[in-house]
């Protein structure tokens, strides 16, 4: 790969801080309630669920211009789950896709078939974790 762009970040735990080398990104990190923190911060579940969320979108409006498919009122989020596996732990996600009205809802879900196959997020977890894809 030929890289275009990289971010740096340091955490120290998932009680701690994350920061970017530029420092754009300084967050107070904490457990979530439910996997007994006190939800004083973010979590690395919430930072992979924005990161999806916003790559994926980026992806759909990618092949949305290269089929003339205005996509900019379509809506991402990413649900990213962390829970107990074969090996310890693991992370699931869920892309809900909130389709516009006036988009049809073959149109839209082919959209997003195409953008789970270009988008990098999608392209890093292919195999590694369970990935649904929910179109709404």
């Amino acid at each position: 790969m030929d890289a275009l762009y990289t971010a740096v970040a340091t955490a120290n735990g998932r009680e701690g801080r994350a920061v970017s080398s530029d420092g754009v990104l300084d967050l107070a990190l904490a457990m979530p309630p439910a996997l007994g923190g006190n939800g004083q911060g973010t979590n690395p579940e919430q930072l992979f669920a924005a990161g999806y969320a916003a790559c994926f979108a980026s992806a759909l409006g990618l092949v949305g211009r290269q089929a003339k498919v205005d996509t900019s009122d379509i809506s991402v989020t990413a649900e990213a789950s962390i829970g107990k596996d074969d090996t310890g732990f693991g992370l699931a996600v869920t892309l809900r896709v909130e389709l516009p009205a006036e988009l049809d809802n073959e149109t839209g879900t082919l959209l997003v078939k195409q953008a789970h196959e270009v988008c990098p997020y999608s392209k890093a977890t292919r195999g590694n974790i369970p990935v649904e894809l929910v179109v709404e």
